[in-house]
């Protein structure tokens, strides 16, 4: 993975107008745990962006680093 710096506020959000609440990627309807669910059933993070065009790559890449800093933050 390369360096993402995008602001958080641009990655994920939660609103209750949108999908009940449920977290998704910025400026789409997508869940954030799409692409958990994605991975953990060993599919790519291409095959995700392809199924979701509205989803970055910058998105979804600064998701998962931001996802592994905060259990890096947790356990240390």
């Amino acid at each position: 993975m390369y360096p993402c710096h995008m602001d958080p506020k641009e990655i994920v959000h939660s609103d209750p107008e949108i999908v009940s609440g449920t977290p998704v990627f910025v400026g789409t309807r997508v869940p954030a745990q799409a692409l958990l669910d994605y991975l953990a059933g060993g599919e790519t993070i291409e095959e995700f962006l392809d199924d979701f065009p509205s989803v970055s790559r910058e998105q979804a890449i600064a998701f998962l680093e931001e996802a592994g800093r905060a259990l890096l933050a947790r356990i240390a």
